[in-house]
């Protein structure tokens, strides 16, 4: 059985919509425009049917991705990440105890900091990993993310995004890698690595359980890129770990890129309480809001279409370098040429969606927008007033400030006019003014570092 449970509604004006843009219908990673995503992936399908054995009583009533790990359960932690880098759709492959993933629905919408569609798919009997995924096939995009319920890799997921979009050939699935002292409890892989020279990415050609207690290794951190020709020759009952990955991998078709980051499993009591001291400490991150016009692209003025869009020249790498740094990146742009008839909403939301997609291509994210459309003299009487989100008002900081739970003292704003370095006073957040070529000193200058 396989249903849908929850979808989006209509945006408040001035909110970034989620993902990359695809529309119902059209082809994969398409936009209605015609641009294809590089680097953005909207789907994330993730395991939450295991039994939990290894955690006793405690899974006895409540799945293991529903353990409570500070104010949220440890799903919505993990779903929060995912939401980082565009994901807008997430499928629950529900098995034992579907019934109170069901119910959770509703309290991880409250928990998520962006809109997201939902849909749960429950195996209709012990089915294991794989058989999990082919009985949710229907459901699934030509690409999609696929990750545990009950691990989380708080890496820079967009260093495998990026070499996803970027290299074809036959090996067109990916596995996010994690070296550590001891692969005991994880399943190891052999990397082959590529031309690059750095180690950190290659075709994987094998993969197994895991290797004796105290041998260092690749592990599989429970993270994939995956395209719908994986599911070929999936069974109603198999093993992703046992079946499909080492077969992929023994075809030639899987890659593999090393990411660093904070790792958690839940899978024994001991982390499990370890996570719950560390995650919300840990995943209430530091964030970087940016200005736009002037700071992320050359301000031309009224800057609302992909024509008239130049990109400042360090505004990508500094993206790249505080996502690695374990940054949250958010924009804040006053956008009246709205207000003022030069372009629309709906072209404006294009815009922002190919640019997260480039900045995510560049090794980098966007993890939120917001924009204010409204002028006290708009020529559009829709956008005639004065606006409390447009700078030097707080508003935009101050929302997104509240949505994702961040401290104001570990924020930090880059803007180019003084109206940006007002509105970060207002909120009470830190500010730097950017003039060109500025940008990566002044993230050296707060820690941000190549």
């Amino acid at each position: 059985m396989a249903s849908p449970r929850a979808s989006i509604g209509p945006l408040p004006s001035g909110r970034a919509a989620a993902g990359d843009g695809e529309d119902d219908g059209a082809a994969p990673g398409a936009h209605a425009s015609g641009w294809r995503s590089r680097a953005t992936v909207r789907q994330c399908a993730i395991l939450v049917g295991g039994l939990g054995t290894r955690l006793g009583s405690l899974t006895a009533t409540l799945p293991k991705p529903l353990m409570p790990v500070g104010d949220r359960p440890f799903l919505a932690w993990l779903m929060r990440e995912m939401q980082r880098f565009g994901v807008e759709e997430f499928v629950l492959l529900a098995g034992h105890l579907s019934d109170e993933i069901e119910r959770a629905v509703d309290s991880l919408h409250r928990f998520l900091p962006k809109p997201a569609r939902i849909h749960l798919s429950v195996e209709p009997h012990r089915a294991g990993t794989g058989g999990a995924l082919f009985h949710a096939r229907a459901l699934l995009d030509e690409r999609f993310l696929l990750c545990n319920g009950d691990s989380l890799f708080g890496c820079n997921l967009s260093t495998m995004l990026a070499r996803a979009g970027r290299e074809d050939g036959a090996a067109r699935h990916w596995m996010m890698l994690r070296a550590v002292p001891d692969t005991a409890r994880y399943g190891v892989a052999s990397l082959v690595p590529d031309a690059s020279g750095s180690g950190l990415a290659g075709r994987i050609d094998g993969f197994s359980p895991g290797r004796a207690a105290g041998a260092p290794g690749l592990i599989n951190a429970g993270i994939y890129l995956l395209c719908r020709d994986a599911l070929e020759g999936l069974r109603p009952s198999c093993s992703l770990e046992a079946d499909i990955i080492p077969a992929l991998a023994a075809s030639g078709r899987l890659n593999g890129v090393v990411g660093e980051g904070y790792f958690r499993d839940i899978g024994i009591p001991a982390d499990l309480a370890l996570a719950q001291d560390e995650l919300p400490r840990v995943l209430h991150r530091p964030a970087l809001f940016l200005d736009r016009d002037g700071v992320i692209n050359r301000d031309h003025g009224w800057v609302g279409t992909r024509d008239r869009f130049d990109w400042m020249p360090e505004s990508r790498e500094g993206a790249r370098r505080a996502t690695t740094a374990g940054w949250h990146v958010f924009v804040v742009t006053n956008q009246s040429g709205i207000a003022r008839g030069f372009y629309d909403e709906q072209q404006l939301d294009e815009l922002h969606r190919w640019m997260a997609d480039e900045l995510r291509a560049a090794g980098g994210t966007l993890d939120d927008l917001r924009f204010c459309p409204f002028h006290p003299d708009a020529v559009l009487d829709r956008f005639r007033r004065a606006s409390d989100w447009r700078k030097p008002a707080p508003g935009m900081i101050l929302d997104l400030l509240r949505v994702w739970g961040l401290d104001p003292a570990r924020c930090v704003l880059i803007g180019d006019q003084p109206t940006d370095i007002q509105a970060a006073a207002a909120a009470g957040v830190a500010a730097h003014l950017c003039g060109d070529g500025q940008l990566l000193s002044i993230l050296s200058g707060i820690g941000i570092a190549a």
